[in-house]
């Protein structure tokens, strides 16, 4: 299967929609399954199979993720997109990971961050970048931040974390408002 791709200096981006995870989930083996998208554990496996069951889009939402590919070593290093993509609305939230704390404090995600937001812009047509954050998560409150996000927000027990409800900032950035980050 050809993915499409995206470029930066350490990175591969890979870009994963509802359609190519169920071309891969429909046509490969547990094992290819696991090594495509990174996954270590049978645990996890089951979690994403049940995403994919249960259907990652809706009639007028959907997701368009990124793997994020260390072209050193290859490896999937961590995740970043848009979920709760409102097609009618030119709207989506922004999310992203990274898998290994050793990866982390190193500019890797501004790195990603970059080319992503400018892709949901110009190639998904969005008008508005929506981030909800946890404000107690310094380093992506700072991230937000530097691409230029502005705070309109704070959502009380707005999401579920280990069976504990917390506090969500609510950060956006409209394409009016965006200059690419040197």
């Amino acid at each position: 299967m050809l993915f499409e791709t995206i470029e930066t200096e350490r990175l591969t981006l890979r870009k994963l929609t509802d359609d190519v995870y169920r071309s891969i989930f429909n046509n490969h083996s547990d094992n290819e399954i696991k090594q495509l998208f990174g996954i270590g554990t049978d645990e996890d496996l089951k979690v994403e199979t049940e995403k994919v069951k249960k259907g990652l889009s809706t009639f007028n939402k959907t997701f368009l993720y990124f793997h994020l590919i260390d072209k050193q070593t290859n490896n999937i290093i961590g995740w970043c997109g848009y979920h709760t993509w409102y097609l009618d609305h030119f709207r989506a939230e922004i999310g992203y990971g990274l898998f290994d704390e050793a990866v982390k404090a190193k500019g890797i995600m501004t790195e990603a961050l970059k080319p992503i937001i400018q892709y949901g812009f110009e190639t998904m047509k969005l008008n508005r970048i929506e981030a909800f954050l946890s404000p107690d998560n310094i380093p992506s409150l700072k991230l937000v931040q530097k691409f230029g996000f502005t705070k309109e927000g704070h959502l009380r027990e707005h999401y579920n974390k280990d069976n504990k409800l917390e506090d969500s900032a609510v950060y956006s950035l409209l394409k009016s408002e965006y200059k690419a980050i040197d």
